[in-house]
């Protein structure tokens, strides 16, 4: 918590402790917007505190986060957010500068939030049984669909680290994982260190489109599976068919609730048409980080079947 607070005045500091208390391993966000009350997210409640920030007080905070240089973080403050040592990441908003059509600059911030990262190790034990193909020691080709704050990057990241380092206790020997990080949500790197633990058989590539750099990772560093988050535009499409077809697999994310969201996104619906995706998990937006659903190709009908995970047998055929 303290590596948070830092960046902080001192009043907001103890303000915000005064709050959190024994409560802070359950901090998700601390959002700070000008003359308006300081809000605290936890796992399942907000909390609305007195402290009221001015725009003073956020300057203040933003020269802090920024090592008193906001000069040298133009560009990541031009992309709507700051990464902190320890993976934390800081959303900005304000009056945005636009030169030859691309946000260059954010100027008279208004908002700031803090989005805390935490990692949570081997909570991807039971997602991993659907993905690893142990006989064959690679992954199935899977895409991870959940609405918005169902946990789906918290699982990404202990997936990736869990098929980089391999698993011993099922015979999985690591493989090399390609990170396409676009908007550096899942290694967190901090003046190009990961922030955090991703593997060791695992090269990111951060702040890119995922259709760029998917080709460049495929290109320059062989390897074995692309992940990516939230897929979802046509780029994507011909960046994962290109994957696929220079011979990887590949694990991927994208929003939805069902089965009928996905088919209803044209771009997705191109992929799942052509049967790329071996396995489409779908997570509970109600019981975060947990599945719902797990549709199975099959590959002699070329039709997705439920999994169900209650007694493990087969229905309903798409």
């Amino acid at each position: 918590m303290n590596s948070i607070l830092r960046y902080f005045p001192d009043r907001l500091q103890n303000a915000i402790n005064e709050q959190t208390k024994e409560k802070y391993e359950s901090l998700e966000e601390i959002r700070i917007r000008v003359n308006k009350p300081v809000i605290l997210k936890f796992n399942d409640f907000e909390q609305i505190t007195r402290y009221f920030v001015n725009a003073e007080e956020i300057l203040e905070i933003l020269q802090s986060i920024c090592e008193n240089s906001i000069y040298s973080y133009q560009k990541q403050i031009s992309e709507g957010f700051v990464t902190l040592k320890g993976g934390h990441r800081v959303g900005i908003t304000g009056s945005c500068v636009i030169e030859n059509g691309k946000i260059i600059n954010i100027n008279y911030i208004n908002s700031l939030n803090f989005r805390i990262s935490r990692e949570i190790k081997e909570c991807s034990k039971e997602i991993l049984e659907y993905i690893l193909d142990l006989k064959n020691n690679t992954i199935y080709n899977t895409i991870i669909v959940s609405p918005p704050g169902s946990g789906k990057t918290t699982l990404l990241k202990d997936i990736i680290r869990q098929v980089s380092n391999g698993i011993k206790l099922k015979g999985f020997k690591g493989l090399n994982v390609g990170v396409v990080d676009e908007r550096g949500e899942i290694a967190n790197l901090y003046k190009g260190v990961p922030q955090n633990d991703i593997g060791i058989k695992t090269d990111i590539i951060e702040n890119v489109s995922k259709a760029t750099g998917m080709k460049m990772l495929i290109r320059s560093m062989a390897p074995q599976v692309i992940v990516a988050d939230e897929i979802g535009n046509k780029d994507d499409i011909d960046a994962i068919n290109f994957s696929v077809c220079s011979g990887c697999k590949g694990i991927f994310t994208a929003h939805g609730y069902d089965f009928e969201d996905i088919i209803v996104n044209p771009v997705l619906k191109k992929l799942i048409n052509r049967h790329v995706f071996e396995v489409i998990i779908f997570l509970d937006s109600k019981k975060r980080g947990e599945i719902k659903e797990v549709y199975l190709l099959n590959k002699k009908t070329l039709n997705y079947e439920i999994y169900n995970l209650k007694d493990s047998s087969m229905y309903i055929t798409r």
